[in-house]
């Protein structure tokens, strides 16, 4: 199987398939920030989430897929770190501030980074037509939150501090794609390098969680929140392990982007799951998001 995925990988197949991966990754990755943002504390849910994505990816490594080399046992050090860094800033973001305004922060400031990133180390071109796109893409992604933003009644304190945890989280975005999209591409075993990824970057946040949860005045009950961590589980490997494939067979750039439609679908998720609103102006602003999609997608 890995053979053949590492086959198509520049081709129109692998185009195809890189396209189909990261817009499925969109829809997870949205459902996945709607967990750890749930009634649940995000630091539980998180660790939740962890937890189970260790068990369920250890027997994969440990019997499915060959073992890392030892260069990919270091790149993998390396995710361990820098997704540590997202998850506490996502955590430290979600705590402070309103779903709808903490998500479409760090999704908006991740493709801008990561395209320019892309361009310079994996040496991709963008057409002018297609950082048009980026621009729409991201300005639209933006200019949601600011709209999010006008309609919040919280601590002002509190919601700055938020958006700077956001803005953080949004970089480490860029950081992480740009860093998982190299790993993958130097591991001899694109799956190898995917479940080891999975386990490795998981075994943090049960820790703190279970810190966290034995000093709560009021701790919630676990069952609840280990079903949520179990379906945390499953969404990541789709989400994360999705754009990280597409990386692998096209462009790094252009998955990233695809990759932030996950903003239209997380709004819809606010509106219809967590009784958030979505008015014409809010509609018009998802509507240039996908916009920009289509037009990086169509403008290579």
């Amino acid at each position: 199987m890995g053979e053949w995925f590492v086959s198509i990988a520049g081709t129109p197949e692998g185009a195809r398939l890189a396209t189909a991966l990261a817009l499925m990754s969109a829809v997870a990755h949205a459902i996945f920030g709607a967990l750890q943002k749930g009634r649940h504390d995000p630091w539980l849910t998180r660790g939740a989430i962890d937890g189970w994505l260790a068990i369920i990816s250890a027997p994969v490594c440990l019997f499915i897929v060959p073992w890392p080399n030892a260069a990919t046992w270091g790149i993998l050090a390396g995710a361990l770190v820098i997704h540590f860094g997202y998850k506490l800033t996502m955590a430290l973001a979600y705590t402070k501030a309103a779903y709808t305004v903490v998500y479409p922060v760090v999704r908006g400031t991740g493709p801008l980074v990561t395209v320019a990133a892309a361009s310079v180390i994996f040496h991709e071109n963008f057409t002018t037509v297609q950082w048009l796109g980026v621009g729409c893409l991201s300005g639209g992604i933006l200019l949601l939150a600011l709209r999010n933003l006008s309609e919040e009644k919280i601590d002002l304190r509190a919601l700055k501090i938020g958006l700077s945890w956001a803005l953080a989280g949004g970089v480490l975005v860029a950081i992480y794609t740009t860093y998982d999209a190299w790993g993958i591409r130097q591991s001899p075993d694109p799956f190898t390098f995917l479940a080891w990824f999975f386990f490795i970057t998981a075994l943090d946040f049960p820790w703190i969680a279970a810190w966290r949860w034995r000093h709560m005045d009021n701790a919630p009950t676990l069952g609840p929140l280990m079903v949520r961590g179990v379906a945390g589980a499953f969404i990541a490997w789709i989400s994360f392990g999705g754009v990280m494939m597409a990386t692998r067979l096209d462009k790094v750039g252009e998955a990233a982007v695809l990759r932030e439609t996950s903003t239209v679908f997380a709004a819809l998720i606010g509106w219809f799951i967590l009784g958030e609103k979505v008015g014409p102006r809010r509609a018009a602003l998802m509507g240039l998001i996908a916009l920009g999609a289509i037009i990086v997608e169509m403008g290579g």
